[in-house]
């Protein structure tokens, strides 16, 4: 049998781990919060037009609260941003990993930037209007996501390549999706507009059907030539 003292251990370390794990859960619920009201506050806004003084009438804390946890707003923005893109790249990393064929992957890439930004319009509008705000490190942590996100949007592009044989320009196909992509809180109406499955399909049909129209080209012209 364990010494009685080991069972003291044990049971401690037990009760330290029950106690502990909410209190981190509750911050981080919390630090949610305030992300997404600071996300409001920039919208409505904008960062420049922002306070401190907003942020944290908005957030519910005092203006000295605020700064107790985040320095200046420019912080605020720089979590916005890591949540944001961060999210998006874990989520699609663990959809990928589910599918093999080329032309899937790519939807599957278009499908899960649509549903998380549908999801989060405002949080959208955000990045795009604010994403040259972020300076120093803030700003070299954040275009470290972004190139990662463009680097696997590269990689499935140049593989569908492979796959089908064709020839086109990955950096000029995927920078065209992401502003396909990216814009769509400029006229996207739920009231009207399709779901975010239903918009990636669609979405997803125009771009692919557009890569692979020079190469559609070029074979037609082959044939009327050999003609």
């Amino acid at each position: 049998m364990a010494s009685s003292s080991a069972v003291t251990s044990v049971a401690i370390r037990r009760r330290r781990a029950f106690v502990e794990a909410p209190a981190e859960s509750r911050f981080d619920r919390r630090l949610g919060k305030i992300l997404l009201h600071a996300t409001e506050v920039f919208y409505e806004k904008g960062y420049e037009g922002a306070s401190m003084r907003d942020l944290a009438r908005a957030s519910g804390m005092s203006l000295s609260g605020l700064y107790y946890y985040f320095e200046s707003k420019e912080k605020l923005l720089y979590l916005i941003q890591k949540h944001t893109f961060s999210t998006i790249v874990e989520r699609l990393r663990e959809r990928l990993d589910e599918v093999g064929d080329s032309e899937q992957r790519i939807r599957v890439f278009i499908l899960n930037h649509l549903e998380y930004f549908l999801a989060n319009r405002k949080a959208m509008k955000v990045l795009s209007h604010e994403a040259e705000v972020l300076q120093n490190g803030f700003a070299a942590e954040i275009a470290t996501i972004k190139r990662e996100y463009y680097r696997i949007c590269i990689e499935l592009l140049d593989d569908f390549k492979r796959a089908k044989r064709l020839e086109f320009s990955s950096r000029m196909a995927v920078l065209s999706l992401f502003g396909m992509m990216n814009w769509i809180y400029t006229w996207y109406n739920p009231r009207v507009d399709a779901n975010a499955e239903e918009l990636s399909r669609g979405m997803g049909d125009i771009f692919l059907r557009g890569i692979g129209a020079r190469n559609q080209n070029s074979t037609r012209s082959k044939k009327f030539k050999e003609t």
